[in-house]
């Protein structure tokens, strides 16, 4: 029987689930799981820089700021034709959503045309949509919602206390604004954070207090690991203990069940073994492909290779109204093409 959803956690409280024995948060983590989930699903999405480089923004973290000397090559915002050809290819590849980044601080109006024909675009193909460009004034939230626009990702990064030691050109109530404009406009929230920034595991359990107390949870949490690199203001932090990170996922599992928790950013750092462990946690979401936006990602045969050694069967969107036949046919594509070597959905926008 599932549990009521709380929105009242508090942060000593996630500190004491942080300090539970690993095996006994894993146990309290997979019995969520399964209460809500099938334990051996998980949704695959593929993520497409549509415009790369230049953002004003200071984040400490981030290749794509102006205000850091990386090798990263800008791109302006990509035409149209270009990104619905590469969504075309996700799905071939077995992404069941194909998410949009920008490095902008917000959208200007001249582009929101462009946005709204990609949007529509990747509708016309029946895959769920996802952008992620920065904060969203409420008329472009709405704008967006209304071509069709499924998910809207603005992290909050870290919690409150942490925040400034790794943005200042935005606040985080400007991000909390942001979530309240997506929601507010009918879209799903996807929010989630980065560990492995030099933050605390106070600061940790502050982040998922703030996600778990929104007025309705994320549908979408995104646990990114940190990915250092070289040039920006983060690239000699200590690394984070791996067993810290699975206890991440476990924790955001337990405090908001019925959320898809992804393994996001880092999994080219992990080994098969750490990402079993995560997807034990709760993880039942990844991104799909050889690249996040601008840092690397495992590839789709080694993605394969692995849910094929843990049993783990991709989350089609058909099973939203589907059958287990739909599933095993969507499994076989999947598999075939992954036999066939295709290349990778993602531009090469470094």
């Amino acid at each position: 029987m599932t549990q009521a959803l709380r929105h009242d956690w508090t942060v000593q409280e996630v500190n004491d689930l942080f300090a539970l024995p690993f095996n006994d948060l894993l146990f309290q983590a997979q019995c969520a799981h399964r209460a809500n989930f099938d334990p051996n699903q998980v949704q695959v999405s593929t993520l497409l820089s549509i415009k790369t480089g230049a953002c004003p923004e200071d984040c400490k973290y981030c290749p794509q700021s102006a205000h850091h000397k990386t090798d990263l090559k800008t791109e302006r915002l990509l035409e149209v034709e270009h990104v619905l050809t590469e969504a075309k290819k996700a799905k071939a590849n077995g992404s069941t959503r194909f998410c949009m980044g920008a490095a902008w601080k917000n959208p200007k109006q001249r582009d929101m045309p462009y946005l709204v024909k990609m949007v529509e675009g990747v509708k016309e193909m029946g895959m769920e949509t996802c952008m992620t460009l920065g904060m969203l004034e409420k008329q472009q939230a709405e704008e967006l919602a209304d071509a069709g626009l499924d998910y809207y990702n603005h992290n909050l990064d870290t919690s409150r206390e942490y925040y400034q030691e790794i943005i200042t050109t935005r606040t985080y109530d400007q991000r909390l604004d942001t979530l309240d404009n997506v929601r507010s406009a009918g879209m799903k929230v996807c929010s989630g954070g980065i560990m492995g920034m030099g933050e605390t595991g106070t600061d940790r359990s502050g982040l998922l207090v703030q996600l778990a107390n929104l007025p309705r949870h994320p549908e979408s949490v995104p646990i990114n690991m940190l990915v250092k690199v070289k040039g920006t203001l983060l690239e000699g932090v200590d690394d984070m203990d791996q067993f810290e990170f699975i206890r991440c996922i476990a924790v955001a599992r337990i405090m908001m069940p019925r959320s898809h928790v992804r393994l996001s950013a880092g999994r080219e750092e992990m080994n098969e073994q750490v990402q079993a462990l995560c997807f034990m946690a709760g993880a039942n979401s990844i991104f799909y492909g050889c690249k996040l936006l601008t840092t690397p990602n495992p590839d789709e045969n080694q993605d394969m290779q692995l849910f094929k050694k843990l049993g783990i069967r991709p989350e089609p969107a058909a099973l939203k109204n589907g059958t287990e036949e739909q599933e095993e046919d969507l499994y076989k594509t999947l598999v075939k093409q992954q036999q066939k070597n295709s290349p990778s959905q993602f531009y090469d926008a470094s």
